[in-house]
């Protein structure tokens, strides 16, 4: 059905129909475009003005007026009704046509339509182009609902940012502003772009972004996001991504390619469609000229008759629009639950998933690390700690980050350090007044042959060693806690069918060892490297039947999202190349939201295929009462549209 959307562009609207893309997939790419997607007072006016004519026409008829007059007369009062709702119809059948798209829904009612008026069924005519413009309008409304989760983004994303300058501050757009310089966000607006707060304590809302409502207090040097709210006080914030890297935008990136990737069953019903129109176009024809050759006395209007009945009856709008309406609502319904899916065919690969892998540090634990003790060793350098404060100062893991703020907040001199080289999930190399340095993992400085004196302070937590000149000088014990409610979430997921459930991680196997337990899992590996974590990840897809997800937030999990079947980020403490290369964006980083993930997969799934069978039962249903001649044009239009609405309506009751 065609969608009469005032786009502030010139870019032509896309339609359900044969070799178009489905309406239900453009997304408005602006805010000030997604202002504009609403119905106008002119989408109505030519509907309004048809009903009108129409049911004073069958009034007209009922009362004898029409005998006053010749029948050329009833059928200009038609054709004028006819004009305001046929004429958008026929001119875009027309425009298609000469590009060579000839079996279109377009093409189908414009016959049906002359056909109803050549033999002499005037109001008939005028309804079939009338209701199926109304079923558009309802179409309409259909899909900007199904859009609404999805373009409530747009809103968090401000216009403007004030730069702070001196002692004052300027407006400017968000694109102009440059990392490190700092803005200033008042009580109540929201954080334009990415940064650390500069300025005391903050409480902000990020329920835009996670779909978690309640507010979280930050510090400063915490990191804060673009559209979160600031619910408490003017704050100042150093910039640390660009506007077109910053969170928001990039979740509207992601949700835009989403309408892209096509499920199966999408893409089914678009190529059946591309081959359903002909053949009913063929049959219809079939309807109208075979009984020529056995019925006695055949009359042509009669039979005519019943094939527009077929005609107008085989439109498939109902299942062209309503399956990706029902894909995008399932998308829509995730986003407004702060879970991205980058695809409809990811909602499907979902459901056949038996098997999920999930990292430990980051995912199933807060990934917020904190260094509850020092342990020094005899002989150490003097300071080392200062040493190791600097070097894991330029690593991007969470342990690292805990190690360097635990330094900073010693108020520690800076060392001198040169020559950082960080060897994913083991630690990082470096140089210190000419003296060797590793900070890392205890069993990487093992690889290395340096090996630490064990301490009953270690068991069950996370330890950083440091080894200066060939010295092991000490190490950083670390704790991490395990995220509220996984537990049941894991059990949640094993209840969905969900047969095994493992847990890797680069931690000592005591470490590891403990929070599976904690949070009922049975399979987990320790001390696993990004490339054991990929290998483990590949043994487990080569058995046979295995459908594998892979729950991940780090740099060194980017290699196993790729592998996995579904790949699964943590969306607000993730790493940018996890969340770039999952297929899933979980933004609150609780793995619960994964459940839900399934829940809206499953009824995306179910309403995808209550659509199809509705849409086919009834149209070959009322296509032989048709070509029977017990079904009546009226009946046709009725079941056409009223299959539309309904299969439209299920659609978007996806929650």
């Amino acid at each position: 059905m065609l969608l009469h959307l005032h786009h502030s562009t010139d870019e032509p609207v896309p339609t359900c129909g044969c070799g178009a893309d489905a309406c239900a997939n453009k997304i408005p790419e602006t805010q000030a475009r997604a202002k504009t997607l609403s119905i106008q007072w002119d989408d109505y006016r030519g509907s309004l003005l048809t009903s009108l004519m129409l049911i004073s026409g069958t009034l007209a008829s009922y009362l004898g007026w029409f005998g006053l007059f010749d029948a050329w007369a009833m059928g200009f009062f038609y054709g004028i009704a006819w004009l305001p709702v046929g004429y958008p119809v026929l001119k875009k059948a027309l425009q298609l046509v000469s590009r060579g798209d000839v079996f279109t829904e377009f093409t189908l009612m414009s016959l049906a339509s002359f056909g109803a008026f050549y033999i002499g069924e005037y109001p008939e005519g005028v309804a079939v182009l009338l209701f199926y413009t109304v079923g558009e309008l309802f179409q309409e409304a259909a899909v900007r609902r199904a859009r609404s989760n999805i373009r409530s983004l747009l809103d968090v994303r401000p216009d403007t940012a004030r730069l702070v300058d001196g002692d004052n501050t300027r407006t400017v757009n968000p694109a102009d502003v440059s990392i490190s310089d700092t803005i200033r966000v008042l009580a109540g607006e929201r954080v334009p772009l990415d940064g650390v707060l500069v300025s005391g304590n903050a409480v902000m809302d990020a329920s835009a972004l996670t779909g978690e409502s309640v507010p979280v207090n930050l510090g400063q040097g915490d990191e804060i996001l673009s559209g979160m709210l600031n619910v408490s006080r003017v704050v100042d914030i150093k910039v640390t991504r660009d506007f077109k890297h910053s969170t928001v935008t990039r979740i509207l990136e992601l949700v835009q390619d989403a309408s892209q990737r096509k499920a199966r069953t999408e893409l089914f019903i678009r190529r059946f469609a591309r081959v359903y129109t002909p053949m009913v176009t063929l049959l219809a024809a079939m309807v109208v000229i075979l009984p020529m050759l056995w019925v006695d006395p055949y009359v042509f209007d009669d039979w005519l008759y019943r094939g527009l009945v077929f005609l107008v009856i085989s439109c498939p709008c109902a299942l062209v629009i309503s399956i990706p309406l029902g894909y995008f609502g399932g998308i829509g319904a995730a986003s407004h639950h702060g879970i991205l899916v980058k695809g409809g065919n990811y909602l499907d690969a979902l459901l056949k998933v038996n098997t999920i892998v999930f990292d430990k540090t980051g995912t199933l634990t807060h990934g917020k690390f904190q260094v509850e003790k020092l342990v020094q060793f005899p002989g150490a350098v003097s300071n080392w700690v200062e040493i190791a404060g600097e070097v894991e100062r330029h690593s991007n893991h969470p342990i690292a980050h805990a190690v360097s703020n635990h330094v900073h907040d010693l108020g520690l001199p800076t060392a001198p350090v040169i020559g950082m080289h960080e060897i994913p999930g083991k630690g990082v190399r470096a140089v210190s007044d000419g003296r060797e340095v590793f900070v890392g993992s205890v069993s990487w400085l093992e690889e290395l042959g340096f090996l630490l004196p064990p301490s009953d302070d270690t068991l069950g937590k996370t330890t950083i060693g440091v080894v200066v000149g060939g010295m092991i000088c000490g190490m950083f014990v670390l704790g991490d806690q395990v995220r509220d409610g996984v537990s049941d979430a894991i059990q949640s997921l094993r209840n969905r069918g969900i047969a095994r459930i493992v847990m890797l991680s680069g931690d000592r196997r005591d470490v590891v060892q403990r929070v599976a337990n904690e949070v009922g899992i049975t399979e987990y590996c320790g001390v696993m490297l990004p490339a054991d974590k990929a290998a483990y990840l590949q043994d487990l897809k080569n058995e046979p039947g295995t459908i594998l997800a892979f729950v991940g937030d780090g740099i060194n999990d980017a290699p196993s999202l790729a592998l996995a079947d579904v790949g699964i980020a943590m969306g607000g403490l993730g790493s940018d190349v996890a969340i770039e290369t999952a297929d899933i964006v979980l933004q609150n980083d609780h793995p619960k939201s994964i459940v839900k993930a399934i829940h809206i997969a499953e009824l995306t799934r179910n309403v995808v295929w209550q659509n199809i069978f509705l849409a086919m039962g009834v149209k070959i249903l009322v296509m032989i009462m048709g070509a029977m001649g017990i079904a009546t044009l009226w009946e046709a239009v009725f079941a056409d549209v009223g299959v539309a609405l309904l299969a439209i309506l299920n659609a978007v009751r996806i929650r």
